[in-house]
């Protein structure tokens, strides 16, 4: 296979996995479902809430699905653990709903790579909270969360 995605595994440092799981927030808020696929295997096995589904097909459909109802969707990432080849994030993200209503989603990764770094395996446990206006926390312009922006740690969350 010609595709790479370093940092590859063995994950052996903080650095290298929390560069891994910065990789994959970017990815994430450009809500690109075609530019978010190609960071799995083409047989990538995914559980996402209640949803199972194989493949970049499939990982595309559900994104292209997810970011029409989640709108100004927002995402932080933060590196919860990581052995060999395998990565545990936790994250936030904030979006509305078509009617104006804000949610918080809170949940959980674990990630499993083959190789040369491309996502094997993800399995999502998340939940919903609706937040008014005034609770929201991601504000910057929609796109890659900026450097300096806090992380979850650093906003309590």
């Amino acid at each position: 296979m010609d595709e790479q995605r370093p940092p590859l595994p063995p994950f052996t440092t903080e650095e290298g996995a929390a560069r891994k799981v910065r990789m994959a927030e970017d990815a994430w808020n450009s809500r690109d479902p075609a530019r978010v696929a190609l960071a799995y295997t083409p047989g990538s096995k995914w559980r996402n809430r209640d949803e199972i589904f194989t493949g970049r097909a499939a990982i595309e459909e559900f994104l292209t699905r997810k970011w029409a109802r989640e709108l100004d969707y927002r995402l932080v990432k933060e590196l919860w653990a990581f052995r060999g080849n395998r990565i545990a994030v936790r994250f936030a993200y904030e979006f509305h709903d078509r009617g104006g209503q804000w949610f918080r989603a809170y949940g959980n990764e674990n990630w499993e790579f083959d190789e040369n770094g491309l996502m094997r395996w993800r399995v999502a446990s998340i939940n919903d909270r609706p937040i008014t206006v005034a609770e929201r926390k991601f504000h910057w312009p929609l796109g890659r969360r900026p450097d300096d922006h806090m992380t979850l740690s650093q906003m309590g969350l």
